[in-house]
């Protein structure tokens, strides 16, 4: 996810540059490096290698070479610089849902507010509103829209820590005498926000380690550094990053340990004290004779307590440690069992790839089937279809389908749940796409009885196969919107139709606990990525983490079926 890290580099440039009041060519020019770098098919990183930056439609010399930074050291000094001209709080005022760079800049410069909270003061007083554009719902806006922030600020999505935990165990792992290496805590259970991250290395020279660790470039605070542990603050988010250096025959204790949870540590103890030993980050002990009996490797620790494996991604003290001796843990899903993509965006709509480049990014990555599901006609500020539209889709996906071989293109749709439940689209029409996917996209401020009357309208109706991202959240921009889950999960089940876990790390949606739910109510679950790019279709894998830690087995997803029984279950 590289290109995703530096588009959004170049995005928050051309946010400052805004603030700034700078040239509007040259904010335009950011704002475009950052789209076309999202289109991209490709990693940046192998471009690069290439030498061919610059060939990138709106990258020039002077940007190429802020990437190539970037890549190189994790950090551009350019923005770095930027960032240190403003007020901090003008900066973080950009996360703020809803609220523009304009919008901070006439504020500033009119009322002087230049921190979040004095921002939330104003609003609450009726402040704001001397400003021309801002009534009292935008001041009401804008206070939900810094509730969400603050909420949110203490933790850093599932991707983003992932870049910045890969970015340090790359520069580390080719260090001489580590061994081993791998990160622990929230990330490894793969939370989709984490609080810090944890690092752990075998290494017989600990010192090493931890100079190249505190001089890595991503680094901004050194916080502490001994001879074992040190602590860094890191990344424009400043998350916090332990990194302790273990023996060979503590590393496996210590893993389970710092992996966590603290619930399932708590129980994992328990159960060993009942059998008269002693489990902590060092190993197992028999208390009585004051020995220790394993802890090089997680399998040996659970092997000893008569234990089946237990994934990171389970342990959350749900139920696991108990499924586990009684052998009856599932099966979790993985990227091998994947056979097709269910929720993908075309040039049809507003994704920015054609169906053709689509189906090859698919056929490498081994699918069967891959769905194109654009917007319905009433979205059509995303480009949703007209009727005429769809019928050249269909047409084209057709001839496509003749040609290709050893995959098929599922013609789809993701209509538009409209305000009484109604689907976007005519029955007429909708009997005509292979697959079809009911989102709401509108109306999320509505009674949780409307919510969910909608939902349920829409799981009734027998061209539907799937409820795209049930509970609408985007995660530390905007909250789920308020339906009863019970009743949507019910109606899922009672007309067969699929909940979707939307991959994209913003969305993660269904979230872990009601996939569980859903699973345990005997309802379909379906993962689409909802990609608008190429480069979007890899988010497969953190839809994957979380239908994990919602105990998803093959059996419970469509897209672990082959195309023959995924073409009866939607025919059905």
């Amino acid at each position: 996810m590289k290109n995703a890290q530096i588009a959004r580099i170049f995005k928050n440039i051309a946010r400052i540059l805004e603030l700034k009041g700078d040239n509007p060519f040259r904010i335009r020019a950011y704002e475009k490096a950052a789209f076309n770098i999202e289109s991209l098919p490709e990693d940046l990183d192998a471009i690069l290698d290439k030498g061919g930056l610059k060939k990138i439609p709106g990258i020039g010399k002077d940007l190429a070479l802020k990437i190539e930074e970037i890549i190189k050291t994790g950090t551009l000094k350019f923005y770095e610089k930027l960032k240190r001209e403003m007020p901090p709080g003008l900066i973080l005022m950009l996360d703020i849902p809803g609220l523009g760079p304009r919008t901070i800049k006439n504020i500033y410069d009119k009322l002087k507010i230049d921190t979040i909270d004095k921002l939330e003061a104003a609003a609450k007083k009726g402040k704001l509103q001397s400003i021309e554009g801002i009534k009292r719902k935008t001041e009401e806006n804008i206070i939900k829209g810094i509730k969400l922030i603050k909420k949110g600020s203490k933790r850093t999505l599932l991707y983003l820590a992932l870049n910045i935990a890969g970015g340090f165990i790359d520069s580390l792992k080719g260090l001489k005498g580590v061994r081993r290496i791998e990160y622990a805590g929230s990330l490894r259970r793969r939370k989709e926000t984490v609080g810090d991250i944890d690092i752990l290395i075998e290494s017989n020279n600990p010192s090493m380690v931890m100079n190249a660790f505190v001089k890595h470039p991503s680094v901004r605070e050194v916080i502490a550094k001994g001879s074992t542990k040190a602590s860094v603050l890191a990344g424009e988010r400043n998350i916090q990053i332990d990194l302790r250096v273990v023996k060979n025959e503590n590393f496996g204790a210590a893993l389970m340990y710092f992996t966590g949870s603290k619930q399932f540590n708590i129980k994992i103890r328990q159960l060993a004290l009942k059998r008269g030993y002693k489990i902590n980050e060092y190993g197992v002990f028999d208390e009585k004779k004051n020995k220790r009996l394993c802890g090089k490797t997680e399998n040996e620790i659970f092997s000893f307590m008569k234990m089946g494996y237990i994934p990171p991604e389970l342990r959350e003290d749900r139920g696991e440690i108990e499924a586990s001796l009684r052998g009856s843990l599932p099966e979790l899903i993985g990227l091998k069992d994947i056979k097709g993509d269910l929720h993908v965006h075309s040039l049809y709509s507003d994704g920015r790839a054609s169906i053709l480049e689509i189906v090859k990014e698919a056929i490498k990555r081994n699918y069967q089937y891959i769905a194109i599901t654009d917007h319905s006609q009433s979205l059509r500020v995303a480009g949703g279809l007209q009727k005429k539209e769809v019928y050249k889709k269909i047409e084209e996906i057709k001839k496509l389908n003749k040609k290709m071989r050893g995959i098929r293109i599922l013609c789809g749709t993701e209509a538009d749940i409209l305000g009484e439940g109604k689907v976007d689209y005519p029955d007429s029409i909708l009997k005509e796409f292979d697959i079809v996917i009911a989102s709401i996209h509108s109306g999320f401020k509505q009674s949780k009885e409307k919510l969910t009357k909608r939902i349920v309208a829409a799981c009734k109706n027998k061209y539907v196969h799937i409820i795209g991202h049930p509970t609408g959240r985007l995660i530390g921009v905007r909250p789920e919107y308020d339906i009863d889950m019970d009743e949507v999960i019910k109606a899922a089940r009672d007309y067969n139709t699929a909940l979707e876990v939307n991959c994209h790390y913003q969305r993660l949606d269904l979230g872990d606990i009601n996939i569980l739910h859903a699973k345990n109510s005997g309802v379909k679950l379906s993962l689409g990525t909802d990609a608008h790019n190429l480069e979007q279709l890899d988010m497969m894998g953190f839809g994957l983490s979380v239908a994990r830690r919602g105990w998803l087995e093959k059996k419970d997803a469509l897209n672990c079926m082959d195309l023959k029984e995924l073409i009866r279950w939607l025919r059905g």
